[in-house]
């Protein structure tokens, strides 16, 4: 994974995740851990219905909980096994307004609430019955604990077997061998005080203050990679030099697996696709530029757009569930805004893990998660990345020879 801006490491996250760019391997499978917690008191969503809904019976409420917390309630038990021991260490100082302590799964509750709705302290306070600070302490207690327990949600396959397998559910989309991921960029909004001088370096192309988001993403739209924390006036190119990933793949540490044999003579190797903002790279490959295009070219470029396509709906789900980051954020904390990007990641990729399937779980409408921003344009280009490209264009066309 690459760097998160403001982001400390804990006293317990494996310090080789920033040798490898990625972050520690998970201990078990996501999907085998789904059961209620023990702990958990078994009628708490019928009490909390009541409490904040005014529903009377359990069975009147059973798609109300995906409604409200956007996943199932596996998925919810799940993620508050992860964070109970931090959440609920000094559990005791954080109460309702009547005075009833909040147990683990009203605070993990409130923290969702929070991060998925969007809404304001005031608004996520008034919903629960809590004060705005609780609302705040809370969400931030969430965010530390998922930033070290949930980290084994965001990760670079650690395997040839699961590198395969993303592989062959690339190629089934729209043809591309051996191919690892897609990259892309978004902007998370910031409205900042333009009476102060030192906001100006968050000013982007578009006039608006703003923190970019770099995500490859697989097939499935789970994020393998993210860099956050730079402001969003900076070029795809430069984000993308910034990143572990790149270092990586510079030092031949990654997308240096098997090549794919085409025929005799040609063989492909591991790379991630990625719009013309990024440059064309021997691991990278973008779509041929111009509007004469002939035939193979251009129907490189589609199967290229169609893949593309991938990330688009990753990033706009991604902003959909977890509207803290949606819309313009209310002068946000810059040093905290990272990492809570990367806990809306890596709850995104949990829902996933889990095989989640809650209601109302459609991918939106529109796939347009940057709407404003124009597409970046991004010259250098790299000889063996032309070449690759070439080949994959006369692959997908038929015209390789044997």
């Amino acid at each position: 994974m690459g760097p998160i801006r403001g982001y400390k490491k804990r006293k317990r996250t494996d310090k080789r995740s920033q040798e490898n760019g990625s972050s520690p391997p998970a201990s078990g499978s996501a999907s085998g851990s789904g059961s209620i917690d023990k702990d958990e008191p078994l009628d708490w969503f019928d009490e909390f219905s009541k409490r904040v809904n005014g529903l009377q019976s359990p069975s009147k409420s059973s798609n109300k909980f995906e409604c409200i917390f956007r996943m199932s309630r596996r998925t919810f038990n799940y993620i508050c096994s992860l964070v109970k021991e931090d959440m609920v260490a000094k559990s005791r100082e954080f109460s309702f307004i009547n005075g009833k302590v909040l147990c683990l799964h009203d605070l993990v509750a409130v923290a969702l609430r929070r991060l998925g709705s969007g809404d304001s302290l005031v608004m996520v306070a008034e919903f629960f019955g809590v004060n705005h600070s609780t609302v705040s302490q809370v969400t931030w207690r969430f965010v530390e604990s998922m930033e070290e327990k949930g980290l084994h949600h965001l990760k670079w396959p650690s395997s040839e077997s699961e590198l395969m397998d993303i592989k062959s559910k690339f190629e089934k989309i729209q043809g591309l061998p051996n191919c690892c991921g897609v990259i892309d960029t978004t902007h998370i909004m910031m409205l900042l005080s333009s009476s102060d001088p030192t906001n100006n370096m968050w000013l982007d192309h578009e006039k608006n203050h703003s923190m970019v988001l770099q995500a490859i993403i697989d097939p499935e739209m789970r994020f393998r990679d993210i860099v956050t924390g730079w402001p969003g006036k900076l070029e795809d190119l430069v984000v993308f030099q910034s990143s572990n990933f790149y270092k990586l793949c510079e030092r031949g540490e990654r997308l240096n697996g098997k090549k794919l044999q085409l025929s005799e003579e040609l063989e492909i190797r591991e790379y991630i696709i990625g719009d013309s903002g990024f440059p064309l790279l021997p691991y990278l490959i973008v779509p041929y530029e111009g509007k004469e295009l002939s035939e193979p070219k251009a129907e490189f470029n589609k199967r290229h757009s169609a893949t593309q396509m991938i990330a688009h709906k990753a990033l706009a789900k991604l902003k959909d569930t977890w509207r803290i980051i949606q819309g313009v954020m209310w002068r946000p904390d810059k040093h905290r805004l990272p990492r809570i990007i990367l806990v809306c990641c890596l709850l995104h990729n949990i829902i996933i893990d889990m095989e989640d399937e809650p209601a109302g779980d459609d991918i939106p409408s529109s796939h347009e998660h940057d709407s404003g921003y124009r597409q970046q344009m991004c010259e250098p280009v790299d000889m063996k990345g032309e070449c690759l490209r070439d080949e994959l264009c006369l692959y997908l066309s038929g015209r390789l020879p044997p």
